[in-house]
């Protein structure tokens, strides 16, 4: 399994403070960052030196989040590499619309800030498929919660997935 120290995380965010946290949760944690203030930058970055992962903002005035995705699914190069949304706005005019969009193109979660610093790691360790320190579980979104249902599916046998399926069965139960 692969250690943070092998992974580069790009950290894209408008907000100055942003990046300074984000980046020191990541650092911490052993992770190379790089950052980028806008989606341009961030394209520039990625044309240099792809990164493992991208921790992305996605209300943005100069070069928004979710332009930057598209053109990222657009490169075949790039499509693949798994996103982080981090947003303030996942539930206002400003990025819902885009949030519910670019579920459809991104395979990962997103998380809404403030976060805090071990649900963030957790959420980038957990799209890298590396494991997960403890977290605390009010923070999980839907999303998260199910791409680590399908991580764990697919590890799991075929006694494992039976005790699950007919747990799930029961839980649906009037």
């Amino acid at each position: 399994m692969a250690s943070p120290e092998e992974k580069t995380i790009l950290v894209v965010d408008d907000e100055q403070e942003i990046v300074d946290f984000l980046s020191m949760a990541l650092e911490d944690e052993g992770f190379h960052v790089l950052t980028a203030m806008d989606g341009r930058e961030a394209l520039d970055l990625v044309a240099q030196r792809k990164p493992d992962l991208i921790s992305l903002d996605l209300v943005m005035p100069k070069y928004p989040g979710a332009r930057m995705i598209r053109e990222l699914k657009k490169n075949k190069d790039w499509a693949d590499i798994p996103i982080l949304v981090v947003t303030g706005h996942a539930r206002d005019e400003q990025g819902k619309a885009d949030l519910e969009e670019l579920s459809l193109l991104v395979s990962g979660s997103h998380l809404e800030k403030p976060v805090k610093p071990i649900d963030y790691v957790n959420a980038v360790r957990r799209l890298l498929g590396m494991e997960v320190c403890g977290e605390s579980p009010a923070v999980l979104t839907s999303s998260s919660v199910k791409e680590e249902l399908k991580r764990l599916m697919e590890q799991a046998d075929d006694e494992t997935l039976k005790k699950a399926l007919d747990l799930l069965k029961v839980k649906k139960m009037p």
